[in-house]
């Protein structure tokens, strides 16, 4: 009896492991989910205020950035003598003059140095405004999701050390108010050099596509989604063209500001934004996140971008019909 339980027990633990084995990807990165974890609780918590360009709930999440750039061990960016580039700018709703930063770090590349890839994502939220209950916009997949990936991404570049192009990784601020952050970084840039980039912008939900899926902006307006999708063949994770043309959303997010400038620049995304009841409201939380897709979607970035940023694949340039 003893023996016939034990092998009763073992067929029951081989068939749930292969049962709950087939929706595991095959992509062989090793990002790590705890980390992940911590970077999106710290930077969608309530201490940082939702995140407000001018207010010090935002310096908090600049500083949060700032010191992990540092232990990261990335270097500074062009002639700056810090993570920050800071500027200051108009703003449209209360016609102030505000004083805010991009934080940027970047890992100089081998043999290409001079060519650059950018990794991004904004890291502004929308404050705290006088409503009842809940008067926190934490952010937590608006854009703390994609910031944490930015930040798992350099550390895992960082201690890969292979890249032959430079990856320069951008946290902007002020995208919603208009892109301000990349509007300013794009103008003092050689946009010749910039070899491509990839924006991440809310990672943290499930894609209408089904399971281990993202989607990527402006898809035909570059052919780096197809380089993207030949590195993927074979993980077990897709990657599909926007299927929300009519939100326009590949002019709404960061990567339009140096698309602007020819650059194959994209925003990767995973969540269904035509159905997402948390955007823009309160209840945009860690707790409505998962914490599993948005770890194994860094996978599939650091994956599906490798070959460009090892200087084996180079995308096409934008060209613009119509500057919208």
């Amino acid at each position: 009896m003893k023996k016939a339980s034990f092998l009763f027990i073992v067929f029951v633990t081989v068939f749930s492991c292969q049962k709950s084995f087939k929706n595991i990807v095959n992509i062989d990165i090793a990002i790590d989910s705890l980390l992940v974890q911590k970077h999106l609780y710290a930077l969608a918590s309530d201490e940082m205020e939702g995140r407000k360009v001018g207010t010090p709930g935002i310096e908090k999440a600049a500083s949060y950035i700032e010191t992990e750039f540092k232990n990261i061990g990335l270097t500074f960016y062009d002639t700056l003598d810090g993570y920050r580039q800071t500027f200051t700018f108009k703003s449209r709703e209360d016609n102030q003059y505000i004083r805010t930063s991009n934080i940027i770090g970047v890992l100089l590349g081998k043999s290409k140095k001079e060519e650059y890839v950018i990794i991004s994502a904004h890291y502004d939220h929308l404050g705290i405004e006088n409503i009842s209950g809940d008067s926190i916009f934490n952010g937590a997949n608006d854009n703390a999701s994609g910031v944490t990936g930015v930040l798992t991404l350099a550390k895992y570049f960082k201690e890969k050390n292979l890249n032959e192009r430079t990856i320069i990784f951008v946290a902007f601020t002020a995208e919603e108010m208009g892109l301000v952050g990349s509007k300013y970084f794009g103008k003092g840039i050689d946009a010749s050099k910039y070899i491509a980039g990839i924006n991440l912008e809310m990672i943290g939900k499930s894609a209408s596509f089904g399971p281990n899926t993202a989607w990527l902006t402006g898809f035909d307006r570059s052919d780096f989604g197809q380089i993207i999708q030949k590195n993927l063949k074979g993980t077990g994770y897709q990657l599909f063209p926007d299927p929300y043309l009519n939100y326009n959303l590949f002019f709404r997010s960061d990567n339009a500001s140096l698309a602007r400038l020819g650059v194959p620049s994209h925003s990767f995304s995973t969540t269904a934004i035509d159905v997402d009841e948390d955007y823009h409201q309160p209840s945009d939380e860690v707790q409505t996140l998962n914490i599993t897709v948005i770890t194994q979607t860094i996978n599939a970035i650091a994956k599906g971008v490798e070959s460009v940023i090892n200087g084996q694949d180079l995308p096409s340039r934008i060209v613009l019909e119509v500057d919208k």
